[in-house]
């Protein structure tokens, strides 16, 4: 990495005096119901605006944040892009829509999108702290609020945008229009559209990892030429890695002195293949590679069995929101903030055989045969749906005054969950919330302060299916009526109704030391109640090549965590620098089992192969655990000829341990990204580069994951269209260096790697 030490040793000698300019002072955390601009809030937090999500290639929306400080993503494809912050992932960091928690089955699995509409954002915010507990319960992490302008809160404009983008890499496309408008001066509407189709993407050569070498075999040298003729077969894309999602949003509110209230209704429907799948009564081997795939082999798993197989999903999402604000004016409540939604989500994971695997077969003789026998044995697997329908209902009481800012939220949830089909692991699960949350937020002479507390009571019923022996039957058993009764039999179904009341608390104190700096200290205590998934689990999760077995007896965590945050700022010169600690009592993590206690359960059930089918066994566990990490970033604005040039370098690091000892599993890297942006009347060219270091301290049964360097670009221009309007059209290149690159985070990190070199247009017309 000597490139990056003399990049930043120059950096360090150019910007020592000066200071660059934060863009995000002027920002207002508008769907807050803080309602603050982002100067004002002392919690650790990003703004993405609009504008710039609107000039990028269209991807998940953890490629979307993957490049501020303390934030990350769980990919798994280009559909998913599951968002980390500060190694807190799952259901610890929640996904906002608007202020409300996105409620799709992203939580059930590592293969599952954050489903959520990115055809309008207004911005994307990233909150930690005494504010995010306003939201929704459990934040160990934060939150991630995805805002868009659906129902307007204030009149608004006619405006018309119409949007067109083409990528490289997966030879994708995307078109997109909104149209918002003021019907008779008491109406506000808002309709927008947005069509993605992304084809399979293309890696880089080399990414892809065949058998022999993940697991090196001791046959390894044996018949050179299949194995180079089986390499030479590599076509250099990422089979079933394309997405396709068309999204519908209709808003429509009314205003005036006294608020405003409105309605929405969103739908999205989307396609994604599935780039890896695990096979049951197979190899042992995932992304472990080494030390679960020697002895086992992978001859039977997803890589051979699936071969030729299109593994796809479904989704349909349908959201129905009311929310709307009363200005009261009293001398005890100023204002009502409220909310209600409706949602109905269903994910769908298939299988049918591709149709160019008939090539061992005469097309003129066999294929009507062939087709038949792929609608009877390709599919044999069946369809597994995964459905949430919830319900949501809340407000926030404001009741503020000019000294103090102070606000009471109550909010209600019922959530049913289940998994039907082929590949269900876990039986149906509804779970009821009933929270309080108090924020208050108050200037003092010295210092400012910012608190908030919240009260959870949860309330989760499900079921786990358990299955004796006995339902192995002798093979000379030849009634099958007589072996399904006897199966059904051996079943027992064990009901559960677990419940949690946790409270959570959060302080932060800011204070300006003089004129260039101001510190910053926040203190959290925040519970989270065990999600279904980590009690309920229990069944082969065959896109992690995993037997997960869930825990009812799994405690609430408890996150204790401290961040002390220096700021300094000087002319055009800015320094951030944030170090946290977070003690994590009672951590719910899942645990693979390791090769010696695999080989130990094929043992004892040696008769009957494995009652985990060949897969790893996982089980979800809870022990004490602890993480640390820093951010650090500063820069330099200077003028360069007409226009502005700005240079920044960031670096973040986090790494967690348990209190037994070991690392917490999947943790990202250290990284450090350098940023170079030129501004000139309506241009902006933009630079990133962005150095992940080598993953070694890993967790048990885990495995290293390389460093990669990666290199993105960015040109954008706009026309001035007579008065009428106007046309941005930007160029971007993500990846320019073709790096073979693989995200620690990821569960199939060895079976899906990031893409390849993509450069693509992107056309934004404004009316």
């Amino acid at each position: 990495m000597k490139i990056n030490k003399f990049f930043f040793l120059l950096l360090v000698t150019f910007s020592i005096n000066t200071l660059f300019a934060d863009e995000m002072d002027e920002v207002v955390v508008s769907s807050a119901f803080i309602n603050k601009a982002a100067s004002e809030l002392a919690d650790p937090i990003h703004i993405l605006s609009g504008d710039d999500i609107a000039t990028e290639a269209t991807q998940s929306l953890g490629e979307t944040i993957d490049d501020l400080l303390g934030v990350s993503s769980a990919d798994y494809g280009s559909a998913v892009g599951q968002p980390i912050i500060r190694g807190m992932s799952g259901t610890r960091v929640k996904i906002l829509d608007n202020g409300m928690v996105n409620r799709d089955v992203s939580g059930l699995g590592a293969d599952h999108l954050n489903d959520i509409d990115m055809s309008n954002v207004q911005q994307i915010e990233v909150v930690r702290g005494p504010s995010s507990l306003l939201y929704t319960n459990g934040t160990i992490g934060g939150i991630v609020n995805v805002v868009d302008n659906s129902i307007a809160m204030k009149d608004v404009e006619r405006l018309f945008k119409v949007g067109a983008e083409s990528q490289s890499v997966n030879d994708g496309d995307s078109r997109s229009f909104f149209y918002q408008d003021n019907v008779g001066g008491d109406i506000n509407i808002s309709l927008a559209y947005k069509n993605t189709a992304l084809g399979n993407f293309d890696v880089p050569n080399g990414a892809i990892m065949h058998e022999e070498e993940e697991h090196h075999d001791e046959d390894e040298h044996h018949d050179e030429d299949e194995d180079h003729d089986e390499h030479e077969e590599n076509l250099g894309f990422l089979a079933n890695s394309d997405f396709e999602s068309e999204s519908f949003k209709f808003g429509a509110s009314t205003t005036g002195d006294w608020g405003y209230l409105g309605v929405s209704m969103a739908s999205i429907e989307s396609m994604y293949g599935i780039p890896y799948h695990g096979e049951g009564h197979g190899g042992h081997g995932d992304e472990h590679g080494d030390e679960h795939g020697d002895e086992h082999g992978d001859e039977e798993e997803g890589h051979d069995e699936h071969e030729g197989e299109r593994i796809f999903t479904n989704t349909d999402s349908e959201k129905f929101d009311i929310r709307g604000s009363f200005n009261l004016d009293g001398n005890l409540v100023k204002k009502v903030d409220f909310f209600m939604r409706d949602t109905d989500y269903s994910f769908t994971e298939q299988h049918a055989e591709e149709a160019h695997e008939e090539e061992h077969h005469d097309e003129d003789e066999d294929h009507d045969e062939d087709e038949d026998h792929d609608e009877h044995e390709g599919h044999s697997e069946g369809p597994t749906t995964f459905t949430n329908d919830a319900m949501e209902a809340g407000a926030i009481f404001d009741f503020s005054n000019s000294i103090v800012s102070q606000k009471f939220a109550i909010n209600f949830v019922n959530e049913d969950t289940s998994v039907i089909g082929a590949e269900a692991f876990m039986t149906p699960a509804s779970r009821d919330e009933l929270t309080f949350g108090y924020y208050l937020s108050r200037s003092f002479d010295s210092f400012d302060l910012d608190f908030g507390v919240r009260y959870d009571m949860i309330d989760n019923e499900g079921s786990i299916v358990s299955m004796h022996e006995e339902e192995h039957h002798d093979e000379d058993h030849d009634e099958d009526h007589d072996e399904d009764h006897d199966e059904h039999e051996a079943n027992e179904v064990a009901y559960y109704d677990k419940a949690f009341n946790n409270s959570s608390i959060a302080l932060n104190i800011g204070r300006e030391l003089n004129e260039f700096l101001s510190v910053d200290f926040g203190f959290s205590s925040v519970e989270r109640a065990p999600s279904t998934t980590e009690m309920f689990m229990n069944g082969a999760h065959l896109a992690t090549a995993r037997f997960e077995v869930g825990n009812v007896n799994l405690n609430s965590e408890t996150s204790n965590n401290i961040d002390l945050t220096l700021n300094m700022k000087n002319g055009s010169f800015f320094a951030k620098a944030t170090v946290f600690m977070n003690d994590v009592d009672n951590y719910i993590y899942l645990q693979d089992e390791t090769e010696e206690e695999h080989e130990e359960h094929d043992e004892e059930h040696e008769e009957d192969h494995d009652d985990h089918g060949g897969l790893i066994l996982a089980n979800y566990l809870q022990q004490d655990a602890e993480l640390d990490g820093y951010e650090i970033e500063f820069g330099n604005t200077m003028a360069l000829g007409s226009g502005e040039l700005t240079l920044s370098f960031g670096r973040d690091e986090v790494s967690g341990e348990f209190s037994s000892g070991g690392n917490i599993p999947r943790l990202n890297p250290a990284r450090n990204i350098f940023k170079l942006k030129y501004s000139q009347a309506n241009t902006i060219f933009g630079l990133m580069f962005k150095d992940v270091e080598k993953q070694n301290d890993i967790g048990l049964a885990e495995t290293n994951t390389d460093g990669y360097q990666m290199l993105n670009a960015k040109l954008s221009r706009s026309f001035d269209l007579g008065g009428q309007g106007d046309l941005t059209v930007s160029l971007f290149g993500n990846n320019l260096l073709d790096e073979i690159a693989r995200n620690h985070s990821s569960y199939v990190k060895t079976q899906v790697p990031l893409p390849g070199k993509n450069y693509g247009i992107r056309f934004n017309l404004t009316f």
